[in-house]
C-alpha cells in the first residue's frame, strides 16, 4: 500500500476522532460543571453520596453495557469491509443485552436494603436512581455501539452530549434556587440517559450512508481488488451467540478492571474511614476527576479508532494500522506531559477554585495522577488495537491482573495519607496495564510490523 493511501487512512481516523472530539469535549467540560455546580451548593457529605452514585452506575454501566458497544462498533465495522449483510449480529448483541440488564435488575431488587443502607446511606432516591440509569443506559450503549461501527459519529457526539447537556441542567436548577438538596442533583443522572434516547429514533429513521466513507478503500488509496470482492450474500451465519458472547465476557473483564482503576480508590476510602469516609472519598473523586476528565475528550478517540483499527486489520494493511496506534500514543503523552506541567505549577489552586470546600490539594499528588493518566490513555489505546486484532482474551488478563494488584495496595496498612496511597497506587497500576498491553501488542503485530514499531 502507498504512503500516500496510508495517510490518508490515518487522516480518515483523524477526522472521525475530530468529528467525535468537538461533542465529547464539550461533554466533559459540561460533566466537570455538574460536579463542580454540586460540590458547590452541597454539603461535603452529600456531594459524598453523589459521588458514590456516580461510580455506581458507571461502574455498571460500563462493565456491562460497554462490552457489547464494542462488540458493534468492532462486528459492524469488519462486516462492512467484506460486504456482509444480515442482522443476525443485531439480534445476538441485543439479545446478551437484555440479558446483562435483566440480570442487573434481578440482583439490584434482591439487593436492595444493602444497597440502600450501606452504599447510600439509607436513600431511597439515590437507589432507584441507580435502577432507572442502569436500565436506560442499556439502550444507550447499544446505539453508540451501531452508530461508531456504522462511522456515523456525528450523531454519536450528539447523543452523548445531549446526555451530558440534561444532566447539568439539575445541578443548575439547585445553583440557582429553583431545586434544591442531593435529591434533584441526583435524579439528573436518571434523566440524562432517557432524555438522549430521543436521538435514536432519528438515527434509526435516516438511511445509513450507502457510498464510499472514511475508510473506502479506494476513494483512501485502497486496492481495487479490495472493492471489487463480491459481497457476501449472508455474513452472517458465523456469528453466533457464543462467538459474540465470548468477545463480549472478555470486554465485560476489561470493563469491570477499568472501573476499578477509576472508582477503587473513592469506594476503598469510604469503606475504610468510617464516619470521615463519605467525605473524604468525594475529594479522592475530585483528585481522580484529573483522570477521569480526560477519558471523557478520550472516549472520542477510542470510540473512532476501534472501528477504524478493525478494518485495517481485515485489509491486512500493516503500517496504516501501526501509523495509527503510534500516533495516538504519542498524542496522550503529549496531553499528560502539558496537564501534568499545569498540575506542578498551579493544581492546589485550580481544585481549590473548580470545587471549593476546605480540601487541601496537594502538589506532589496531582502530578502523579496526571501521569497516571498519561500512561492510563496509552494503555486504552493498545487495548483498542489488541480488540482490532482479536486479542480479547490477552488483553483482559493484563487488566484483571493490573487492578487486582491495584487493589490490593489501597488495602495495604501503614499508610497515614490515604489520598497519597491512592494517587501512588494509581500511577503504579497504570504503568504495569500500559508495560503489558504493549507487550501483547508487539507479540500480535506481525512480524514486518514488530520489525518497524
Amino acid at each position: 500500500m502507498s504512503d500516500s493511501a496510508g495517510a490518508a487512512n490515518v487522516a480518515g481516523y483523524g477526522r472521525g476522532a475530530s468529528i467525535l472530539s468537538a461533542g465529547i469535549g464539550t461533554t466533559g467540560l459540561i460533566t466537570y460543571g455538574y460536579f463542580a455546580l454540586a460540590s458547590h451548593n452541597l454539603s461535603e457529605a452529600d456531594y459524598g453520596g453523589i459521588t458514590l452514585l456516580w461510580s455506581a452506575v458507571f461502574i455498571t454501566v460500563s462493565v456491562l453495557y460497554r462490552p457489547v458497544e464494542q462488540l458493534l462498533s468492532r462486528t459492524i465495522s469488519e462486516r462492512d469491509t467484506h460486504g456482509h449483510t444480515g442482522r443476525t449480529h443485531l439480534r445476538v448483541a441485543a439479545t446478551i443485552q437484555l440479558t446483562l440488564g435483566g440480570l442487573f435488575c434481578a440482583v439490584a431488587l434482591v439487593a436492595r436494603e444493602p444497597i440502600r443502607d450501606e452504599l447510600f446511606g439509607g436513600s431511597s432516591t439515590l437507589y432507584w436512581v441507580l435502577i432507572v440509569a442502569v436500565l436506560a443506559y442499556s439502550a444507550s450503549y447499544f446505539a453508540r455501539g451501531f452508530l461508531a461501527g456504522s462511522h456515523r459519529f456525528g450523531l454519536y457526539g450528539l447523543l452523548v452530549l445531549t446526555e451530558a447537556s440534561s444532566r447539568f441542567l439539575f445541578a443548575l436548577a439547585v445553583a440557582v434556587g429553583i431545586a434544591s438538596g442531593q435529591s434533584a442533583v441526583a435524579l439528573g443522572m436518571a434523566a440524562a440517559p432517557i432524555v438522549s434516547l430521543a436521538i435514536v429514533p432519528w438515527a434509526i429513521a435516516r438511511k445509513l450512508p450507502a457510498a464510499a466513507d472514511l475508510d473506502d478503500p479506494v476513494a483512501n488509496g485502497g486496492s481495487a481488488a479490495a472493492q471489487a470482492e463480491p459481497p457476501s450474500p449472508d455474513g452472517d451465519t458465523d456469528f453466533t451467540l457464543a462467538k459474540g458472547g465470548g468477545f463480549a465476557i472478555a470486554v465485560v473483564l476489561i470493563m469491570a478492571a477499568e472501573q476499578t482503576f477509576l472508582n477503587a480508590g473513592p469506594l476503598v476510602v469510604k469503606a475504610t474511614e468510617g464516619a470521615t469516609g463519605a467525605a473524604l472519598a468525594g475529594f479522592v473523586f475530585n483528585v481522580l476527576l484529573i483522570a477521569r476528565a480526560p477519558l471523557q475528550l478520550f472516549q472520542a478517540v477510542q470510540t473512532s479508532i476501534l472501528p477504524h483499527l478493525t478494518r485495517l486489520g481485515a485489509r491486512g494493511e500493516e503500517d496504516p494500522f501501526r501509523r495509527s496506534v503510534n500516533v495516538t500514543v504519542l498524542a496522550t503523552a503529549g496531553f499528560a506531559a502539558i496537564v501534568a506541567l499545569v498540575m506542578a505549577v498551579a493544581g492546589p489552586t485550580v481544585m481549590g477554585i473548580v470545587f471549593g470546600g476546605d480540601f487541601d490539594y496537594d502538589r506532589r499528588g496531582l502530578v502523579l495522577i496526571s501521569l497516571g493518566m498519561g500512561l492510563y490513555l496509552a494503555a486504552a489505546t493498545l487495548n483498542q488495537a489488541l480488540l482490532a486484532r482479536g486479542r480479547a482474551p490477552q488483553a483482559s488478563a493484563a487488566w484483571v491482573l493490573a487492578a487486582v494488584g491495584f487493589v490490593v495496595f489501597l488495602l495495604l496498612p501503614g499508610f497515614d495519607d490515604r489520598v497519597l496511597q491512592v494517587e501512588v497506587g494509581y500511577l503504579g497500576a497504570a504503568l504495569v496495564l500500559c508495560g503489558s498491553l504493549y507487550a501483547l501488542y508487539r507479540a500480535a503485530a506481525p512480524k514486518r510490523s514488530r520489525i518497524a514499531g
